[in-house]
């Protein structure tokens, strides 16, 4: 999947439609901010997850804790 950056003038039109309007100081930090966030949830979304257990199979108290380093 190909994606193209959100331009300052995107990020806020999205962050005014979301009802949060944004000086215009800071239409820039907050696309980029955005952008670092997309391309770090595209890196997950390619990582195999298949022999994984849900988090509802976790259980805190159950793990042994060893004092190895």
């Amino acid at each position: 999947m190909t994606s193209v950056d959100l331009t300052p003038p995107e990020a806020a039109r999205w962050a005014a439609r979301a009802g949060l309007p944004l000086p215009d100081d800071r239409h820039a930090a907050v696309a980029a901010t955005a952008n670092h966030i997309h391309s770090v949830v595209a890196v997950l979304r390619e990582l195999d997850f298949g022999d994984a257990p849900p988090a509802g199979a976790y259980r805190a108290g159950k793990e042994k804790h060893d004092a190895a380093v």
